[in-house]
């Protein structure tokens, strides 16, 4: 666990929230998305008492978009169809970094010792300094929790493992607005090529039994 961190990617109001940029501009049914909060909860105690850092991963893309490449403007926007990146909606500014949308859903727990990381592309390993604070903390594996899973959370996770850390996707603190298929689909691709999953209860257990990393015998 002392080189471990709990990834926490885009428990966000444009995502979960019913007034967010997912549910009224995107048209997703986003009711399913916050089943996840109470677990994620748990496990950022449990790594948060043994003294492993959480990390909280959420879109915050400049007001002007001015970094973001074509095909992440037209995705997000379906080639201009729909508000996308920066974009204004009734909410406010759609994932703009300190606006309402990109901000963590108020139900998700936060400790004063949290690392909060912006991000600008579906993985969080690129253009900012998410690599940099974990080599600096010198974790090794990452624990993957959060939305969507077949999105940000599997982009992150492969993006990691290609830059050398090792994954465990924590399955049950994690879901998508896609079809069950996707989700099939997704874990079957990370058990064979990237790494592990495991259902939250079973680390809680494990971790219970931890003493703090940072303890004095």
């Amino acid at each position: 666990m002392a080189r471990s961190a709990l990834m926490i990617i885009d428990m966000q109001n444009d995502f979960l929230s019913d007034e967010g940029w997912f549910a009224t501009s995107r048209c997703a049914d986003v009711s399913r998305l916050s089943d996840v909060v109470g677990r994620i909860n748990a496990l950022s105690a449990a790594f948060r008492k043994v003294g492993s850092p959480v990390i909280h991963i959420n879109w915050a893309v400049r007001s002007d978009a001015a970094n973001l490449p074509a095909n992440v403007l037209d995705k997000g926007s379906d080639c201009g169809a729909r508000p996308g990146y920066g974009d204004q909606i009734a909410s406010g500014r759609v994932l703009v970094d300190g606006d309402w949308g990109a901000q963590s859903v108020p139900t998700i727990d936060k400790g004063t010792d949290d690392i909060d990381v912006g991000k600008t592309r579906l993985t969080g390993f690129r253009d900012n300094e998410l690599d940099s604070i974990l080599r600096r903390l010198g974790v090794s594996t990452l624990f993957f929790t959060g939305v969507n899973l077949d999105r940000c959370v599997f982009a992150t996770l492969a993006d990691g493992c290609f830059n050398g850390f090792d994954a465990v996707l924590v399955e049950d603190a994690t879901t998508t607005v896609s079809p069950s298929h996707v989700t099939d689909a997704i874990l079957y691709i990370i058990r064979l090529l990237y790494g592990f999953t495991a259902m939250s209860e079973d680390i809680v257990a494990a971790l219970s039994t931890q003493t703090n990393i940072g303890a004095k015998s």
